[in-house]
């Protein structure tokens, strides 16, 4: 398995440690190219399964980049290491952030979509810490500059969050409500976001109150889905409502449902 070592150039402390990210799956367009996605999976997972569920979906004007996050001790697993994006005592927005992991983690995402074409929109998505970490990015993009206030390099046009939640739910409010700029494109950033009402490990009530954290912040392009007996995984309504939201959010030709 080919594996990229890219330095954390996320981090603002001064000893920064190289993070190992694992390998990288991509899933070709079979039309014309319009539009790239990073899709973000799960804790524990990798870049391969989510592609195995993303080249089946009738979306032929899309590029999905897959990556792997890198292996790092885990606090709420009692510090056993596995595939994480940052570091979590607890999968909600009012766990402790791990804001150099998150950082890194978003600085190697906007650096995967950043080679991309000028004529093609890009966005992020994912399933569970997948979904935070799409979150957090979203927040990077309309701040305009990571945590650690580095400058965000992409043009979002569009997040998807599966079961997720928000990092950094409490500030964001008054961080994005200080600049005209992150008020601008907070408004205007379209976010699609489902849970599960039977989610038994990111807590429905988690979801919900992501999504108010963001709508109260201005992120007024949000549609928030819930699914009534759905536990913590995918179905295949989800992935019709990802399809039906994206064509439209991006002007994609030639979908079939």
């Amino acid at each position: 398995m080919s594996r990229n070592t890219h330095p954390n150039t996320g981090s603002g402390s001064r000893t920064a440690r190289t993070v190992e990210f694992g390998r990288t799956y991509v899933v070709r367009p079979r039309g014309k190219h319009q539009a790239t996605i990073v899709w973000l999976h799960g804790l524990g997972d990798n870049g391969s399964s989510s592609s195995q569920l993303l080249e089946s979906l009738p979306l032929a004007n899309i590029k999905w980049i897959c990556p792997t996050a890198p292996t790092r001790p885990v606090t709420l697993l009692g510090g056993f290491p596995c595939t994480a994006w940052f570091d979590a005592g607890e999968l909600s927005e009012d766990g402790s952030n791990d804001w150099e992991a998150l950082d890194a983690s978003a600085a190697h995402i906007a650096n995967l979509l950043s080679t991309e074409p000028a004529d093609v929109k890009v966005g992020i998505g994912g399933f569970s810490m997948g979904a935070a970490m799409a979150l957090y990015s979203a927040t990077c993009y309309t701040l305009g500059r990571y945590g650690n206030s580095n400058p965000y390099p992409v043009n979002l046009r569009a997040i998807i969050g599966l079961s997720g939640w928000l990092p950094g739910a409490r500030s964001l409010r008054n961080k994005i409500q200080s600049s005209h700029d992150a008020g601008r494109r907070a408004a205007s950033l379209p976010i699609l976001l489902c849970h599960g009402m039977s989610d038994d490990v990111v807590n429905y009530r988690h979801g919900e109150k992501s999504a108010h954290s963001l709508n109260s912040a201005g992120f007024r392009n949000l549609t928030f889905k819930s699914y009534d007996g759905l536990g913590h995984y995918t179905i295949p309504a989800e992935m019709d409502e990802i399809c039906n939201w994206l064509t439209p959010k991006l002007g994609l030709e030639g979908f079939r449902p």
